[in-house]
């Protein structure tokens, strides 16, 4: 069974893949992969199956020796990758050979990384997944140096093609389209979620994309309506934006907790749950109804 060897994690690598659904109504989020279809996009490039457990890099730093050759593929946000030394992108499958050592750098744009190995990585599921869940604790450890990770059978026949299209476009800001949430009514003014732009903190997590507004920004701060009674906790899903009664708003990711007390006022489009994963301390989003 071929395997790889952690020889430095970066700030945080886990495993994930498409997460643990199914028990809500028992408080244990979902969780997986934050960014799915950066995820699903490397294991379809090695030929896995799409949900095959791969490694997620946050930050970059992450650095890994193939002890076999081994097929692999790194997508995610646009970083600097080179096998011994020598660059080989993002977005591309390659082949590792053995004794080889995988770097990734510090993502010039975006935060995290996806490594999908060809048979995916071998761990023991819990509740049906093998990810990590950084705000219950459920699953595997965080990887340390010297973590040694066995390979799967998870692959089908080879993989169709071994590139997918990298978008290399900068933005001043990003926009992330959006749907009007339960409690959008209990903003004293609900369109100015959407009006001029917000500053992400650097208290994001995989829990959740932290706001606030810029200092140069005019636009005002929301405010929670005073005519109505405390809401009561409910459930919450992936993508909410729930605004706390400091009228920053937070945009909840994989490990957000399953219910939450304060309103949700806009959930997020599929596509721009995929953006608000890569976003940084200090990046910049405007909020637009989709």
């Amino acid at each position: 069974m071929t395997a790889v060897t952690i020889v430095a994690p970066g700030p945080l690598s886990t495993i994930q893949d498409l997460g643990r659904p199914g028990y809500q109504h028992l408080g244990v989020p979902r969780s997986g992969a934050a960014d799915r279809s950066a995820m699903t996009l490397a294991n379809r490039l090695v030929g896995n199956t799409e949900g095959a457990p791969t490694i997620e890099s946050t930050l970059g730093g992450l650095v890994f020796r193939c002890d076999a050759d081994t097929l692999i593929a790194i997508t995610g946000a646009l970083t600097d990758v080179t096998v011994n030394g020598v660059a080989v992108g993002v977005n591309v499958a390659v082949v590792a050979d053995a004794g080889s050592n995988v770097a990734l750098g510090t993502p010039l744009q975006g935060c995290r990384n996806y490594v999908a190995l060809r048979g995916g990585i071998a761990a023991d599921p819990t509740l049906g997944s093998c990810s990590t869940d950084t705000l219950s604790g459920i699953g595997p450890d965080p990887l340390s140096p010297g973590d040694v990770l066995d390979l799967d059978n998870e692959f089908g026949s080879w993989p169709a093609t071994l590139v997918a299209p990298t978008d290399n476009r900068r933005r001043s800001v990003i926009e992330l389209d959006t749907y009007p949430g339960p409690r959008a009514t209990r903003l004293s003014a609900p369109d100015d979620l959407c009006a001029g732009v917000w500053e992400v903190t650097p208290a994001s997590n995989r829990v959740g994309v932290r706001l606030r507004r810029p200092a140069d920004e005019v636009a005002p701060t929301l405010r929670h309506r005073e005519d109505l009674p405390e809401l009561l906790s409910e459930g919450v899903a992936h993508g909410s934006v729930q605004v706390p009664p400091a009228g920053e708003p937070v945009i909840f990711l994989a490990d957000h907790p399953v219910t939450g007390g304060y309103p949700v006022v806009a959930v997020l489009s599929a596509p721009a749950q995929s953006s608000a994963t890569q976003l940084v301390a200090g990046s910049r989003v405007r909020f637009r109804s989709a």
